[in-house]
């Protein structure tokens, strides 16, 4: 059996875009990746990420929000930012670590000027809908498109 790449998806919170592709590729592809997600400053995780999930059948209710420092030494082969702000603080990763960027919008700041419940979850599902493409795809991310 081929060993788990270890990916570490990172955001600005690790409250909704990185617990969703956590959850996503735990569903989607565990059986090639072991899976770890952080912010850069920590948020815990939100409620309409974890209703968003259970929507469709995963639960992510019980993973907490990480901050990527108190990930020490650890090593990955990607590492993949979900956000500008993410892609801009993330910290030094050895060479061998594949970066890979793909910003998604982020749920939150769309929601907040939603005029109600159901169009707020709208941003989340749809989100939700492009990181599950972006997961369902991950493994096939061409080689040149992964080193930053």
């Amino acid at each position: 059996m081929t060993e788990k790449k270890r990916v570490l998806f990172l955001c600005t919170g690790n409250s909704c875009r990185s617990q969703m592709a956590e959850g996503w590729t735990r569903r989607l592809q565990s059986e090639i990746f072991e899976l770890f997600s952080a912010g850069v400053e920590p948020k815990g995780v939100d409620a309409r990420a974890v209703k968003a999930m259970r929507e469709v059948g995963i639960d992510i209710s019980g993973q907490k929000s990480k901050d990527v420092a108190d990930l020490g030494t650890m090593e990955f082969d990607y590492v993949v930012t979900l956000c500008d702000n993410a892609r801009e603080a993330c910290p030094y990763f050895p060479a061998k670590t594949r970066l890979i960027h793909r910003g998604f919008e982020d749920p939150p700041v769309l929601a907040q000027n939603a005029a109600n419940e159901e169009e707020a979850m709208g941003h989340y599902r749809r989100v939700r809908a492009q990181i599950k493409n972006f997961i369902e795809n991950l493994s096939d991310e061409p080689e040149d498109k992964k080193r930053r």
